[in-house]
């Protein structure tokens, strides 16, 4: 991984080929047109990636280094609940249907839609970029402590939340409503509901507060 502070001009190249190739898609978006929108020339492109290709990995490395703290620190910052986090975060996928009116869903779902079936190390790194947003997910989980059920495979759940978020996000867009997501999110928050209610439960019943036929007064012997 590269290091986090990058040169300016290759800052920009990145910024600008994220941001027109969640807009316009990787195929759909020309090398002209990056040049043109990032204020570059071709030269400056070719020295930090030698073609287009390479500049797809460049982003999906910048996903991963901007995933923190563009999207999980800024949720932890106003949010101190851990399971809280978890609908804070579905809220601000929520609020970016709403601001780009069901045209843009998840940058690296996209991707994963576009390019995952011809490009393998493109495909390594929207696997990790999913695999670190379910870590993050996962360390919130875990930090709910007792109030999960100890049953429950944190990791998993935060994969499940994964699925909801894209799987929602899908179906939006092509409704061009948020009914879909809502509902999924719905969903999700009553078996949140259920497993917390299911862990209170265990808590309350637990072996050394109830009574086993080994606790009932045994029959006293003959004296």
């Amino acid at each position: 991984m590269e290091n986090t502070e990058l040169h300016p001009t290759k800052a920009r190249i990145l910024e600008t080929a994220a941001r027109l190739f969640f807009e316009q898609g990787f195929h759909a978006t020309g090398v002209s047109t990056i040049l043109r929108e990032a204020g570059v020339n071709s030269g400056s492109l070719y020295h930090y990636f030698p073609g287009k290709d390479e500049l797809l990995v460049g982003v999906l490395e910048h996903y991963i280094r901007i995933m923190r703290p563009i999207l999980m620190e800024p949720v932890e910052a106003v949010v101190e609940d851990p399971i809280g986090r978890v609908f804070k975060l579905l809220e601000r996928y929520r609020e970016g249907l709403v601001a780009f009116d069901f045209r843009l869903g998840c940058p690296i779902g996209n991707l994963a839609l576009e390019v995952a079936d011809d490009h393998a190390e493109a495909r390594r790194l929207i696997n990790q970029n999913f695999s670190n947003w379910i870590d993050a997910v996962r360390d919130w989980l875990a930090a709910a402590g007792d109030r999960l059920p100890a049953r429950v495979d944190r990791r998993q759940l935060a994969s499940f939340i994964l699925t909801t978020m894209e799987g929602g996000i899908m179906q939006s867009r092509a409704a061009r409503s948020l009914d879909p997501f809502d509902a999924s999110v719905a969903q999700l928050r009553a078996y949140f509901d259920a497993l917390q209610a299911e862990a209170a439960g265990s808590q309350t019943t637990s072996p050394s507060h109830s009574c086993s036929p080994s606790d009932s007064a045994a029959p006293t012997r003959g004296r």
